[in-house]
């Protein structure tokens, strides 16, 4: 159900889509959807919480390996910008779509907050002499800088993920790099 509610959001966008298409795209009944999810808010707001965990699960991994920071830094924008390319459609629906309000811009807000909180741990442990105020905005930097980095691949189509990841790294590496010294 997550799925086929994920792509046809991704097909019309949030507002223009019924939870009647949805149920005939499962092969369900509106009322079993509307039983199960109780609301397309409420739908929409799974949808959102399985790719934050998702996305979690991807990036905390990516980063969790062993290997020097840089690497670390790296391999987190690869992990990012290959779960944007996997969910590409829907991500960029969530990241435009101008009438999310309540339940589903809280959870990309939580979803942005988990993803400054992991950058936050890996900056605390690279340079733990800064201020925690000063790492909070730098994490918060990099999330926006990577959405609008996801945000120039859709318009950019042949940006490729490694290229994305690449330009992340030249912006934030060399900046970050100078913190240490």
């Amino acid at each position: 159900m997550l799925d086929v509610a994920e792509e046809v959001f991704a097909e019309q966008g949030y507002a223009a889509v019924s939870m009647e298409e949805i149920a005939v795209r499962v092969g369900l009944s509106k009322p079993m959807l509307y039983e199960y999810f109780g609301s397309k808010e409420g739908l929409l707001l799974a949808t959102i919480g399985r790719a934050r965990g998702e996305l979690h699960e991807t990036t905390q991994r990516a980063v969790s390996e062993t290997g020097s920071a840089e690497e670390k830094l790296h391999r987190g924008y690869l992990a990012y910008f290959r779960f944007n390319e996997a969910h590409r459609r829907s991500w960029l629906v969530l990241l435009q779509e101008p009438v999310l309000l309540g339940g589903a811009a809280d959870e990309i807000e939580a979803t942005r907050r988990q993803q400054t909180d992991l950058i936050l741990g890996q900056m605390e442990m690279l340079v733990p002499d800064r201020p925690r105020r000063a790492l909070e905005a730098y994490a918060e930097i990099i999330v926006g800088a990577c959405e609008r980095m996801a945000l120039w691949r859709a318009r950019n189509p042949d940006v490729t993920v490694e290229e994305a990841a690449r330009h992340m790294m030249d912006l934030t590496w060399n900046g970050l790099g100078s913190l240490g010294r």
